[in-house]
């Protein structure tokens, strides 16, 4: 009995002792400071925290890296001042923790402001470091961000304490020290947003907060790998995200080039995995198209006006320069005759100055900004459950971009003659409904039926003159007319769930006739940078040429304020959506590459010398390009092409539109365009094709370098774009 007494004690020491030792390998106390060359390590053993140098630099850092995967570090605590030896020794003592170096000068403490006297810090399993004072929470490094943001840490403002957290980028790999540019935080003024500074300067703004996501991140959409969360109390204001997958590392990271980057452990391949990144696009720019402009990738140039908005300076719009932005064409009444016109799938304007009301609805948020001349625009604060809350802008929007993944409405204050009309484009309207009149009366009593055959039978001969009253409009085509019931029906009433597509034309649909085949509807946006001319040049060159590797027109639809081509539907959506996905690009075997380089070639080459017209398409690009069910490609979007004489060899223009990356370099400095502008925008078809990268924008740059250069050479002076 002795015996086993004896056992059960040493039993019982040996687990107090293990337990003794599992818990001080993760804290460091008066007794147990550390040296440069040894760290502690969180109890699940995620992450380290010790002294390092980094990359290139001899200085000594103490700082939080991963443990089990690659050492990446994700927090400093002297960012600002380094030891330049290995002498250093982190203590805590009743003052906090204390950086010392050999002289036990402090290089960097946590400055507590009440004496502590049972303090304790330790690193946690999720990457903080916390400093304890017997069970009360005295500090975290959570509180202090660096460059990284960790899931659960917050960036943002605690209203009660002043403590602002907010993300800096290193100086450079070889520099943790904060970075000079590169700030981003959580703005207060207004609504708030997340925004990134290059000093003084905005880089970045991710828009607001709608209930469900920041309006300018759509990948923020819910996943199965994060929840995010943003909080706004009385007292304090943040964001964060959390992981579903608590076994998923990730962190999001201000690198030292100021570019916003989640990342993803992928234990596979040991390697982080770029998730996404916050400025995607040109678009992402801060303010790219001025006060009262839109930015749209999928329109060349990118920026436009608003409707009933034009360039402040027209010159400088003209030459790229979009950061004057717009003006209102006619002034506001500054009263109750003012008119909102709404927009959809955006991103919010900038909310510096800007104004909010939780309790509120969309309605009295209306009539709160008719009554404030000073107030632009409107929308709801949170989009779920059918909206609620009031948002109001002040004098210029800003930063305004079109994305038709957000479900979000703002509602732009309009002079009341504005709504309704839009110039020439008007006009236009009103000549192709007077000259259409006599055909829709004589057809009035017939309807279309749902199926293609039946369209056919209503088909009229439709003059271009309908929609432009140009000389071209002495040419007469056959083109089935549909009716704006059928193709209401067909796309069930243009639901979002139909949509599939949007360019600067306007918005795709996909669509279903009664007993007939699939159909895409292109709808022209009342917003759309292209109009009526765009319209009428798709309708006369498509239906004049029939090639396997050219899009079929099915029909058009005129009516009222609408305007719609309906084409045969394409199941695979564009090229671009296939060759620039990791996860489908894979279904494309090498035989596939090369059937799809073929099909664009042979459609490209019909074009310039087998069709009865020599056509210059001047916008071929990779989602121009359309996949049938068997991965043919067909060529679409004869919006900007140009038919071009029997013995025309090229063409001047002073209005360069296409998309920069594809332009060749004559058309897009000096906008000359013919056959061979079309082949070079292949060859950049052809080598994204082939790589499944991004190749246009680079190519561009190098190729307007290029030329800089060789000007600069000859002592010439580069010419503007027009």
């Amino acid at each position: 009995m002795k015996r086993f007494a004896g056992f059960y004690f040493l039993s019982c020491n040996i687990v107090s002792l293990l337990f003794i030792i599992s818990t001080t390998l993760d804290t460091i106390s008066k007794d147990r400071p550390i040296k440069d060359g040894t760290t502690i390590v969180s109890a699940g053993g995620n992450f380290e925290l010790g002294f390092f140098s980094p990359g290139n630099s001899k200085n000594r850092y103490v700082g939080i890296w991963y443990k089990k995967i690659s050492k990446e570090v994700v927090w400093v605590a002297n960012r600002a001042n380094p030891l330049n030896d290995t002498s250093g020794i982190l203590t805590v003592s009743d003052k906090g923790i204390l950086l010392l170096n050999g002289t036990e000068g402090i290089i960097w403490s946590t400055n507590s402001s009440t004496s502590l006297r049972n303090p304790v810090s330790q690193l946690l399993d999720n990457g903080n470091l916390v400093l304890k004072d017997g069970t009360d929470l005295v500090w975290q490094s959570f509180d202090y961000p660096g460059s990284t943001l960790l899931p659960g840490m917050k960036i943002g403002r605690n209203l009660v304490t002043g403590l602002d957290r907010s993300l800096t980028s290193w100086k450079s790999s070889d520099d943790p020290s904060p970075g000079e540019y590169y700030v981003a935080r959580l703005n207060t003024n207004g609504y708030p947003q997340i925004i990134l500074w290059e000093g003084p300067v905005i880089k970045y703004s991710s828009g607001p907060w709608n209930g469900r996501l920041l309006t300018g991140r759509p990948q923020m959409k819910p996943n199965p790998y994060f929840i995010f969360e943003f909080v706004m109390n009385e007292k304090e204001i943040y964001y964060r995200y959390d992981l579903i997958n608590a076994s998923l590392p990730t962190r999001v990271v201000v690198n030292p080039t100021g570019l916003i980057q989640q990342l993803v452990w992928i234990d596979r391949t040991q390697s982080w995995l770029l998730y996404s990144t916050a400025q995607i696009d040109t678009c992402d720019r801060y303010a790219l198209c001025g006060q009262f402009g839109k930015c749209n990738t999928k329109d060349s140039p990118p920026c436009g006006c608003l409707r009933g908005f034009e360039p402040k300076y027209p010159q400088q719009w003209n030459a790229a320069d979009w950061s004057n932005g717009c003006v209102r064409r006619t002034p506001l009444e500054c009263g109750t005759r003012d008119r909102f016109l709404k927009y959809s799938g955006q991103k919010l304007p900038d909310t510096r100055h800007s104004w909010f009301d939780k309790t509120i609805g969309l309605e009295e948020c209306q009539r709160l900004c008719l009554r404030n001349c000073s107030c632009v625009a409107y929308s709801n604060l949170d989009v779920r459950e059918g909206g609620s809350g009031c948002l109001l802008w002040f004098n210029e929007l800003f930063d305004f971009r079109e994305y038709a993944e957000i479900e979000q409405d703002l509602y732009v204050r309009m002079a009341a003659s504005e709504i309704g009309s839009d110039g020439k484009a008007k006009r236009a309207m009103l000549i192709a409904i007077i000259s259409t009149a006599s055909a829709i009366t004589i057809l009035g009593s017939l309807s279309c039926q749902s199926s293609l055959e039946n369209a056919s039978f209503i088909s009229i001969f439709m003059k271009l003159s309908h929609f432009t009253g140009g000389q071209e409009g002495k040419q007469d085509m056959e083109l089935p007319l549909f009716d704006l019931m059928t193709i209401t029906a067909a796309t069930k009433n243009f639901s979002s769930d139909n949509l599939i597509g949007e360019g600067g034309f306007g918005p795709v649909y996909q669509g279903k006739l009664s007993a007939g085949p699939d159909i895409a509807v292109k709808k022209l946006s009342k917003h759309s940078g292209q109009g009526l001319e765009e319209l009428k040049n798709e309708v006369v060159l498509i239906s004049k040429l029939q090639h396997r590797n050219l899009i079929r027109l099915l029909g058009c639809c005129v009516e009222g304020e609408e305007r719609m081509l309906i084409y045969e539907y394409m199941p695979n959506n564009s090229l671009d959506c296939f060759i620039f996905d990791d996860s489908r690009k894979i279904r494309l075997s090498w035989e596939n590459h090369f059937q799809i380089a073929m099909g664009i070639s042979r459609g490209l080459l019909y074009l310039h010398q087998d069709s009865r017209l020599r056509i210059i398409h001047r916008d071929l690009k990779t989602s121009n390009i359309l996949l049938d069910s068997e991965l043919n490609p067909k060529i679409s979007d004869f919006g900007l092409a140009r038919i071009f004489g029997g013995d025309q060899i090229e063409e001047k223009t002073k209005r360069v539109i296409g998309t920069y990356g594809y332009m060749s370099p004559e058309y897009a400095v000096d906008g000359k365009f013919s056959m061979k502008s079309d082949v070079f925008s292949l060859g950049v078809l052809l080598l994204e094709l082939v790589s499944g990268r991004r190749t246009g924008h680079f190519i561009i740059r190098a190729t307007i370098t290029i030329f800089s250069d060789m000007l600069g050479y000859y002592g010439m002076k580069a010419r503007p774009w027009n």
